[in-house]
């Protein structure tokens, strides 16, 4: 709810509240109700407040437990309030008053060190405990909410944004090659493989799931969990699984959904957005109030050139369920006069840092900024849904059942999902055969090999081919693993997979005061749907069967039981760009001119893909690689030229 900082000094200094006040000052563009601050001696805290739940409104955030001789200042939302306070014996009068920062405090107060592991929902946090002359900070576990930092010894400085830590004394503002070429080397949305760097040298990221512990000048980063599927749930009847899915998910959804302002969420046309919405709905109903949507649509002229099982404008299916459901304010946004082009700097300036989805982040930033217009406290989305709540691969899952030996089961999936989708189980079998590299390396198939951007001079000086191989990938970023089920595995172990679109959600939300939330990464979900067995998401010819179980009367059949047809959002980026073409193409051309950019730049593919579209594009051109290459390398170079 809030950009919070702190200056540690190891120490005694009189520039410290000197220090804090640089840095509280730089965080002055961000909306926020009130600003406060904590200084003591070598420690200085600060927190610009966005109030978002109820509680927080009015909040004393620094806050100081005199009693206890702690300080926390508090960028969180806790979503497992009743549980912490039956676990820290709360009494019952103080509960519906308690702010989220005084109960992350009282669960350091209990726990100590080990207090993170107790705390579910987005959070970063910076405590000083007077007593053990100990700063302790912590980041939620997968990165909803940022914290950098900067440390030389003598001083350590953290804050929710980098700018302001430039701004400090002794503080260099150099690129990090390691993390740009990682950037670079990276043909896929994964920014980079270690999530502790970010694009400037001396400023670092405390990364998601890990705590950070200063004493004297030791500073120590530890991770405090990893998310596994220890165990897997077993139920007698399919029945029992939908109903337990219900429950915890339900819950996920209201605890997200916690603010005194308006409640909104983002609505595609697909299961995961539809269902956060559905539950929403029904939440917010019982409570006389409506659910604001926000949903992306093509511009009018937009004709659509995707296939037939894709689809570029989803409103007739968001129709439905705003039909279906009830209780909705519904916008239909089409953006007439944004593009990805023309959005580069203000962008840049939000996020810090180059970026990588550019078909979307323009269209996104858009929809953050409609609902601040609206009064929207949390923003709610699916976006991890399908790792989570709509996992499940039919032809994947049917060759795990055929390696398996489950023949009988296997029968009958196959039966089923030909009926559904019309087609004969020869095909379908040659489908799973297909998905089995042994049993089809010499089909003749030809992929198209990702380009890298990255100049192969800079790749070897970085040695950043061995720091991809050694998290799974080729030199290109791409993951040699094929198995959907060990990748799934190593989304939620490795750090990389999703920090970066959590770090772009929280500095848009911090850009215009409210909160992206997510209730399909919410951690009681996550470990829910990783213990659930494999047959419960592939079941009687349906792909990803438990969201469509468990929506059931929740969301229209249209689109609970669509298998044929996807959303394919932003698909008309490159159309919206017409007119801004020639500016593109000349800015493009400045930058493979440039030396200072092309040392990090691959000049050869720069140049390939300026000549095959320096004359004109077509909107149907918007999967081609070449135009990805083009893009994101307007992108890096704009920052550099900006920033460095």
């Amino acid at each position: 709810m809030s950009a919070i900082t702190a200056i540690y000094m190891t120490e005694r200094q009189s520039s410290t509240l000197d220090q804090g006040s640089t840095i509280m000052s730089a965080l002055a563009k961000f909306p926020c109700h009130t600003i406060q601050a904590w200084h003591k001696d070598n420690v200085f805290l600060g927190c610009h407040n966005q109030w978002i739940t109820p509680e927080s409104i009015d909040e004393l955030n620094p806050l100081y437990d005199s009693l206890r001789q702690l300080v926390i200042a508090a960028d969180a939302i806790i979503d497992n309030r009743k549980e912490l306070f039956d676990l820290l014996a709360v009494p019952y009068a103080r509960r519906v008053h308690i702010t989220d920062a005084e109960l992350i405090l009282l669960s350091y107060a209990k726990w100590g060190k080990e207090a993170p592991r107790f705390l579910i929902g987005d959070y970063a946090f910076i405590i000083w405990d007077e007593r053990e002359q100990r700063l302790f900070a912590a980041r939620d576990s997968s990165g909803s909410r940022t914290l950098y930092y900067h440390w030389n010894g003598f001083r350590l400085a953290l804050c929710t944004t980098m700018k302001p830590l430039l701004g400090l004394p002794q503080v260099e503002k150099r690129l990090n090659e390691q993390w740009l070429a990682q950037y670079l080397a990276i043909c896929t949305a994964i920014l980079t493989v270690d999530a502790s760097l970010n694009v400037y040298q001396d400023i670092y990221e405390l990364p998601p799931a890990h705590s950070m512990t200063v004493e004297g000048n030791q500073v120590k980063t530890s991770r405090y969990i990893t998310i596994k599927a220890d165990k897997k749930l077993r139920f007698k009847q399919d029945e029992q699984y939908v109903e337990a899915f219900r429950d915890v998910f339900e819950e996920a959804v209201n605890a997200r959904s916690r603010t005194y302002r308006h409640v909104g969420s983002h609505l595609s046309g697909g299961l995961d957005s539809g269902a956060v919405v559905a539950y929403a709905a029904k939440m917010l109903r019982s409570k006389n109030k409506p659910l604001h949507t926000y949903s992306y649509i093509p511009t009018d002229d937009f004709i659509d050139y995707t296939p037939k099982n894709r689809m570029a404008n989803e409103t007739s299916y968001i129709e439905s369920v705003v039909k279906h459901i009830g209780g909705i304010k519904a916008n239909y946004l089409n953006f007439q006069d944004t593009n990805s082009y023309t959005e580069i700097d203000s962008l840049l300036d939000i996020l810090e840092m180059p970026y990588k989805n550019f078909a979307n982040s323009f269209w996104i930033k858009g929809i953050f900024e409609k609902a601040a217009e609206q009064n929207v406290g949390v923003l709610l989305n699916g976006a991890r849904g399908n790792m989570t709540i709509s996992w499940g691969y039919a032809i994947e899952n049917y060759m795990l059942l055929f390696k398996q030996l489950r023949w009988i089961r296997l029968a009958q999936e196959l039966k089923a999902y030909s009926m559904k989708r019309s087609t004969g189980r020869a095909r379908v079998l040659s489908e799973m055969m297909s998905t089995w590299p042994a049993l089809n390396r010499n089909k003749g198939h030809v992929l198209v090999k990702p380009r890298a951007i990255i100049n192969p001079d800079f790749a070897r000086k970085t040695k950043v081919t061995e720091q991809l191989q050694m998290h799974g990938m080729d030199a290109t970023g791409i993951f040699t693993e094929t198995n959907i089920y060990k990748f799934r595995k190593w989304h939620f172990e490795d750090l990389f997979h999703w920090y970066s679109t959590n770090t772009i959600n929280s500095k848009l939300s911090l850009s215009y005061g409210l909160w992206s939330r997510d209730p399909s990464n919410d951690i009681r979900v996550i470990q829910f749907c990783l213990s659930v067995p494999e047959d419960q998401y592939v079941l009687h010819g349906l792909d990803r069967a438990l969201i469509r179980r468990a929506t059931e009367n929740h969301l229209p059949d249209q689109v609970r039981m669509n298998q044929t047809v996807r959303g394919i959002q932003g698909a008309d980026w490159l159309h919206r760009m017409q007119a801004f073409w020639p500016s593109f193409i000349e800015e493009a051309k400045q930058m493979s001119r440039d030396d200072t950019i092309l040392q990090f730049l691959d000049g050869a593919i720069i140049n390939d893909a300026l000549y095959k579209y320096q004359d004109a594009v077509h909107s149907k051109n918007a999967n081609d690689q070449d135009l990805r290459v083009l893009m994101w390398s307007v992108i890096v170079y704009r920052f550099l030229k900006r920033n460095f």
